[in-house]
């Protein structure tokens, strides 16, 4: 006696359980995180404090399509692009370190 194959096999219930736990455990977290980084990106003004991914802490003294101008001292410049950047430091924070 032969059995027709079921669409209802626990093997692909189990595939599509797996497909689902990835999804919510790596890849929604990281399109969460993606999102959040590129809007503190494109809200950044001219005389915010940040920290680069280098842990540069600086001023922003010119903004571009895809690099920041970064003031580090008083005749100090750097540029450095858009997508390093990892944190936005409340106003005066620079001053107090």
């Amino acid at each position: 006696m032969e059995q027709s194959p079921t669409f209802f096999d626990p093997t692909l219930f189990l595939l599509f359980g797996f497909m689902i736990l990835i999804y919510f455990l790596m890849i929604r977290p990281e399109n969460k995180r993606r999102k959040t980084h590129q809007e503190m990106i494109s809200s950044l003004e001219m005389g915010d404090e940040i920290v680069t991914a280098g842990g540069i802490l600086g001023k922003v003294s010119k903004i571009t399509d895809q690099y920041i101008e970064l003031s580090i001292s008083d005749n100090t410049k750097i540029k450095i692009q858009k997508t390093s950047i990892s944190a936005v430091l409340p106003k005066g924070t620079l001053k107090s370190i």
